[in-house]
């Protein structure tokens, strides 16, 4: 019974690990899509706003 819950525990984080890294890339493939103008246009943007 007692291993029992030690599996339970394992197999959870192991999916909570899986879960985090799923999260990471896809925010990283979100990151990467955009355009080194996108970027700047972006930068430009809210330091304008920082400005007023």
């Amino acid at each position: 019974m007692w291993m029992r819950w030690w599996k339970v525990l394992g197999l959870a984080a192991f999916v909570g690990v899986a879960a985090t890294g799923a999260v990471i890339v896809r925010a990283e493939r979100r990151r990467r899509a955009y355009t080194p103008e996108e970027i700047r246009a972006r930068l430009q943007e809210r330091l304008d706003a920082a400005g007023s």
